[in-house]
């Protein structure tokens, strides 16, 4: 499996999903979840891709397994090397 770096700022939510999320009528809350479930699918499709699966058939092990890479980059590389920016 290839990691390749993100050299772009990655944005898990556009603008405009994001004012439909204000927009909703959800408690904040709900917009936080709905928020991080947008956000989520985004990093699944993105580790889907490097794994070359479709999502349904990514497993928790493949998931972890990415996180650790990805983390690794971030302690070795540096953030801007990985593909979460925090």
């Amino acid at each position: 499996m290839d990691i390749s770096p993100n050299q772009s700022s990655t944005q898990f939510l556009t603008p405009d999903e994001s004012a439909q999320v204000d927009a909703a009528l959800l408690s904040s809350p709900e917009k936080f979840l709905t928020r991080l479930t947008i956000s989520s699918l985004r990093i699944l499709q993105h580790i889907a891709k490097e794994y070359d699966v479709p999502i349904e058939d990514l497993t928790a092990k493949q998931i972890i397994n990415w996180f650790e890479i990805d983390a690794k980059i971030r302690r070795e590389k540096g953030v801007e090397e990985a593909f979460l920016k925090w």
